[in-house]
Order: structure tokens, then C-alpha cells, then sequence
């Protein structure tokens, strides 16, 4: 266990994390787990080693990412008797300085502290969960893994926004997401990769990828994780005058706009309350109509992006799904896949692994 790599991956209301050990030329997930229910009274904490010989499941009060992270040291340390490698952090933006992969010094902070306006609602969490997972796991190197890095293939026609070149040199480009789940699940289809591919990853949040010859080419997110298509709270792509009526005559101010974009709007706002796509899918078939439109909204949107990158592609040789709703939802597939029949592109499920390509990345970067 001296060469485990332990992944940490964050989200709103959760933490996933593993430890990872080589194996041939790959890494293998000896441990996997999860702290769910973060800051609410139904949290619990899960974890299993790969041999089965840890098996836990226990409910816990977490009030915050911190607890958790501690919690989850403090279990590793009860069942981990050997010193480990390194930590990996899934970072989700590194804004416009930090555009690759690499390791957690000062300075990389600092430049991540100083790109916190483009992505207020991850970095400052991402940043606090890092100094508290350097100061549990210390003596070791800590890796930054981005969603960003993958897009970096993008030509500037996908990246450019129509605005003075003057905001582009200072950051206001398209980044795009989900890389680390799109590079995973390109190194999963090796060499049965086809040259014209849409992945679309479907979660909470949301995005899709046009790939040609395995490398990015267009994605629907931009310079946030705001951008793009409906999401379970997120807007995706909203006229901008809109955003300058509501600053002009609903009294919201930049704050009030962001909490709108990010957190009341997407399937909870269409269907006046939820944002999962069970519970919608459930409401749908007794008649709600709210219901109905929120998936049609959804379903309307990510056809119409597989359409346009159809078009940037030339054709197109097979679409992919992955995420939570992509993986398990066969009615949002189907419904999505109608009307794409002229496109004669077969369609796969692949499910993605984000912890495995950080422990990647975070094993290459160990061996400089």
C-alpha cells in the first residue's frame, strides 16, 4: 500500500473518494466510498475495499465538507496500516493561468485563489477542502486534476465568445467540463473509438462533447458550469437579455443572478420543485404536466446539441451517454434518441470513472 493514491472528489452535498494502486500499467481501486448527506441530518458515510474484507456503512451527522474529510481520514487511518503516495483532487476549474494538471504547490494556489470569479461556486470550497486535506494528509505530495484540461483541444472557433478579443485575453473563453469523465470513458473505448463521437454526460449537472478522433472539438458548457444545457438547478444557456432585464427591472443584483442560474432554475424551476429525474419520471407517468414539460425541455435540448455537433463532425459514427441519468434512465435515452434516427449513429452506455483518471494523472505526475 506504500505506492495508494487516495482521490478526493467533492461535490455540493457529498465527498467520493478511493485509494488506488497500480497495477500492470493502470490503476486499480483497492478501496472505494462516499460521505453523502453533507450538512443535512440524514449523512452517512460508506466504504469497501476491493477483497471485500472492509465493508462499512454508517449514518452520520456531517455539517460540512471538513467533517466529513475527517471522517473519512479518520476510517482510512484505522484500516490503512501503510504510509501512502499522494492525494488526488478533482478541481473543476483552474481558470485561465492553471491549464494543466499539477501539483498543489503555493503558487498554484494562489493562482486558483486568484481565479475564484470564474467559478465562485466551486473554487473557494475546492480551496478549503485542500487546505484541510493537506494539513490531514501531510508529507506527501497533493495533486490538482481539472475538468477544464481535457477541451484544450478545442480550436478557438469553439472557444471564442462573440465579444471584443480584449475579454478573451483575459479569460472569457469557453473552457467546457466533464473532461475528466470524457477522457475516462475515451480510454474505455480504446482502440473501438470511432473517429465522429458525442458523449453526452448526464447528471445533476449536465454536459456534452464532440470528439473527433478521440480529442475535443466543441462542448455545450462555457466559461462556467452554468453554461449549456438545462440542468437539474442550473439554467444552461439563457438569452443575455434576459439577464439584463432581470438587472434592470426585477431589482436582482449579481449575487441574486447567480443564485437564480445555479440553484432555482433548470428542472426544479420547469417542474415547479424537483430536480431528480426519477422523481420526474415518476410524476410524468401519473399526468404532471410541470413534470412533463421539464423533461421535454431537457430531452429537446440535448438532441438539439447532438444535431449541431453532428454537423460540426461531418456525420456522426456514435453517441454515447454516461452520468447518473445517462447511464440508468433508459426513458430519457429513448426519448432523447427520437427524431435521430437519420443520423443512422449507433449509441453505447458507458459509465464513467472520474476517480480512476485522477489517480492516472496523479501517477504520471509522481513519476515527473
Amino acid at each position: 500500500m506504500t505506492q495508494g493514491i487516495v482521490v478526493l472528489n467533492s461535490g455540493s452535498s457529498s465527498l467520493k473518494f478511493g485509494v488506488f494502486v497500480p497495477r500492470g500499467n493502470d490503476e486499480q481501486a483497492w478501496l472505494t466510498g462516499s460521505a453523502k448527506g453533507i450538512g443535512r441530518e440524514n449523512g452517512s458515510l460508506s466504504m469497501r475495499s476491493a477483497d471485500g474484507s472492509i465493508d462499512i456503512s454508517q449514518d452520520h451527522l456531517m455539517e460540512s465538507q471538513h467533517d466529513a474529510l475527517q471522517r473519512v481520514a479518520d476510517a482510512l487511518r484505522e484500516h490503512l496500516h501503510e504510509p501512502l503516495a499522494a492525494v488526488g483532487h478533482r478541481v473543476v476549474h483552474g481558470g485561465p493561468r492553471v491549464r494543466a494538471h499539477c501539483e498543489l504547490t503555493p503558487e498554484v494556489k494562489q493562482r486558483l485563489s486568484e481565479a475564484v470569479a470564474f467559478a465562485p461556486l466551486h473554487l473557494p470550497q475546492s480551496l478549503a477542502l485542500i487546505d484541510e486535506a493537506q494539513r490531514i494528509f501531510s508529507g506527501m505530495p497533493h495533486f490538482a486534476c481539472f475538468d477544464t484540461v481535457f477541451h484544450r483541444t478545442m480550436p478557438e472557433r469553439a472557444t471564442r465568445f462573440a465579444l471584443p478579443r480584449d475579454y478573451a485575453e483575459r479569460g472569457v473563453v469557453r473552457y467546457g467540463f466533464h473532461g475528466l469523465s470524457y477522457e475516462y470513458i475515451v480510454s474505455t473505448l480504446g482502440d473501438a473509438v470511432p473517429s465522429r463521437v458525442v458523449i453526452a454526460h448526464l447528471g445533476s449537472g449536465a454536459s456534452l462533447c464532440a470528439l473527433k478522433n478521440g480529442r475535443s472539438v466543441d462542448t455545450s458548457m462555457g466559461m462556467t458550469p452554468t453554461g449549456g444545457i438545462p440542468m437539474a438547478t442550473r439554467s444552461g444557456d439563457i438569452d443575455p437579455g434576459v439577464m439584463i432585464h432581470l438587472l434592470r427591472n426585477e431589482s436582482l443584483d449579481a449575487d441574486a443572478l447567480e443564485a437564480l442560474v445555479n440553484r432555482s432554475s433548470g428542472l426544479k424551476a420547469l417542474s415547479n420543485s424537483d430536480d431528480d429525474m426519477q422523481t420526474l419520471l415518476a410524476r410524468r407517468d401519473k399526468g404532471d404536466a410541470d413534470a412533463a414539460l421539464a423533461i421535454d425541455v431537457f430531452c429537446d435540448a440535448i438532441r438539439k446539441t447532438i444535431g449541431a455537433y453532428a454537423a460540426v463532425l461531418g456525420g456522426l459514427d456514435l453517441i454515447v451517454f454516461s452520468g447518473g441519468i445517462g447511464e440508468h434512465s433508459e426513458a430519457i435515452r429513448a426519448q432523447i434518441l427520437e427524431g435521430l434516427a437519420f443520423l443512422n449513429a449507433p449509441h453505447r452506455v458507458v459509465p464513467t470513472d472520474e476517480e480512476t483518471q485522477i489517480a492516472r494523472h496523479c501517477r504520471r505526475l509522481l513519476a515527473g
